[in-house]
């Protein structure tokens, strides 16, 4: 029988532990979250994300600049953020309007800060196999998820579809760092379907809808669909035709709850541990 792993539960019980941490603290996590232009997800999402700091005991803000605003303008913010002893995580909501050079913006963020764990440091470090100041938050939450389900990586096979900075390099390189056998796919792969059916783990980021099929998955495969996409009705859905892999997989993660949900439970996680590390660093 499939079982399905239920991020949104999960979740729940990371985000009230936090809350519960954070009540004993005289002084709270803050985080700030920066967002340029009218773009109606990133919108959606950044207020997503100030719901979820200020129910955990947190203080956040949002800064919603326009859309003209100019690099300059957008790194001088993130010097005043920076030079914030009271501020202890930011993130800039991605993507960015075309003439400011996203690039240069994470860099312009304090490592200590990066709650994304988007900045070359923390990624650089990632890589080494040495301990980031934060881990990007989908990534770090689809690990979260397998460990609660007891779910073996060591020695497994796990294919990535997708290669992005924010999911498909990370989430292979945590998988690698728990001595998976890993393989990066992507729009340039031959023969997916070969790749992928050999996979014990199966993890698709692409944003695409329905685009992994139960052709792509062999029997008792673990699949975790990061994927969140809208259809022409409104209706979310993700990378995986569900019903039909559904029947093949040992595991699956439903859209939505599934990643989602964990994606926001880590963000809080991240923020916490780093107001804990700059606390360290002020003794």
């Amino acid at each position: 029988m499939t079982v399905i792993l239920k991020g949104k539960e999960l979740a729940e019980k990371i985000r009230n532990n936090i809350a519960d941490e954070i009540s004993n603290l005289a002084v709270k996590p803050s985080i700030t979250v920066i967002i340029v232009g009218e773009d109606p997800a990133s919108r959606v999402y950044v207020k997503k994300k100030k719901e979820a700091a200020i129910q955990a005991g947190m203080t956040s803000e949002i800064k919603e600049l326009k859309v003209s605003t100019t690099q300059e303008e957008l790194e001088k913010l993130l010097d005043s953020i920076n030079n914030n002893p009271d501020i202890n995580a930011v993130l800039v909501q991605l993507p960015l309007p075309k003439h400011i050079n996203s690039a240069d913006i994470i860099q312009k963020i304090s490592p200590l800060k990066d709650v994304d764990g988007f900045h070359p440091l923390n990624v650089g470090m990632l890589n080494s196999g040495l301990k980031p100041y934060a881990v990007p938050c989908t990534p770090a939450g689809v690990i979260r998820l397998l460990e609660e389900y007891n779910i073996d990586i060591e020695s497994k096979h796990a294919v990535v579809v997708g290669r992005s900075n924010i999911v498909g390099k990370p989430i292979s390189t945590l998988l690698l760092n728990k001595n998976a056998t890993v393989t990066t796919c992507h729009s340039k792969t031959k023969n997916l379907v070969e790749i992928t059916k050999n996979a014990d783990i199966l993890i698709s980021a692409i944003g695409k809808p329905g685009f992994i099929t139960a052709e792509h998955i062999k029997e008792g495969a673990v699949v975790i669909d990061v994927g969140i996409n809208r259809t022409a009705e409104g209706k979310l859905t993700g990378d995986v035709d569900f019903i039909n892999v559904q029947e093949k997989a040992s595991y699956i993660t439903p859209v939505p709850g599934g990643v989602g949900p964990m994606t926001i439970a880590m963000l809080l996680s991240n923020t916490l541990n780093l107001y804990k590390l700059q606390m360290e660093n002020k003794k």
